[in-house]
């Protein structure tokens, strides 16, 4: 088949911001994730980073001002700018997914959906926020499949919290790295036979590399998913 251009491909909406180096990860990663071999070759893609979109941890453990309605008018921008579908690299916003859903007519994609359904252990661990945490988000998504989750003592979890605000504030990323690295040993020794990535921050300073055990990058996953929708209607050799 001659090779053409994927102008019959859909056009991802990145609705980023929490936080934007994470935003710019993803978009990273759907480039690398991209079967190109020129320009003409790779996805179109629209990011509106909104840093002005309230702390959700905040919003869901302490009662702060809820990001809920700069979700939704963020998303909407990103349906009026021709955006076919929408990802959402943060964690914790995907506890709004089904009101941010509601108020746009394009799909938005699942990230803890996503990477549940990648999980092939029977057991994992799981580093992420402490709103994700506590209200469940990867718990329910994983009972659904049979698998177990683990999640940080409370000393290590607050230590997550930690991790994940200085990589926020640009903090050296060796030293967060090795320390969210003793976590996971934790985790593992506890039982867990794999680990997820579940804070867009924490993809930033976790790699396979040096752990033992599988790592599911919920970031990956969705830079993946996001690659494949896009091309899902795209009859291309390439």
């Amino acid at each position: 088949m001659e090779r053409e251009t994927l102008d019959n491909s859909k056009i991802i909406g990145i609705l980023g911001g929490m936080g934007p180096e994470a935003t710019i990860e993803l978009f990273r990663r759907i480039k690398e994730k991209t079967p190109a071999h020129r320009d003409q070759d790779h996805l179109r893609v629209i990011i509106y980073s909104n840093p002005a979109i309230p702390d959700r941890t905040e919003a869901i453990l302490h009662g702060g001002e809820t990001p809920l309605p700069l979700l939704k008018q963020t998303a909407k921008v990103l349906e009026k700018a021709g955006a076919d579908f929408i990802a959402i690299p943060c964690n914790s916003a995907h506890y709004s997914l089904d009101s941010i859903r509601e108020a746009v007519r394009i799909p938005v994609l699942d990230m803890i959906g996503e990477t549940a359904h990648a999980i092939k252990e029977q057991a994992v661990g799981l580093l992420a926020t402490d709103g994700t945490v506590q209200i469940g988000l990867y718990h329910q998504a994983c009972a659904k499949r049979g698998i177990e989750v683990f999640q940080p003592e409370a000393a290590d979890q607050e230590k997550v919290m930690q991790i994940i605000y200085r990589i926020k504030a640009g903090k050296e990323k060796l030293p967060l790295r090795q320390e969210a690295n003793r976590i996971v040993k934790k985790l593992q020794e506890r039982g867990a036979k794999a680990v997820i990535v579940g804070c867009t921050e924490l993809s930033l300073i976790l790699k396979q590399d040096g752990i033992d055990v599988p790592l599911y990058d919920a970031l990956d996953i969705l830079a993946q998913a996001s690659v494949s929708k896009a091309l899902s209607v795209a009859q291309i050799d390439i």
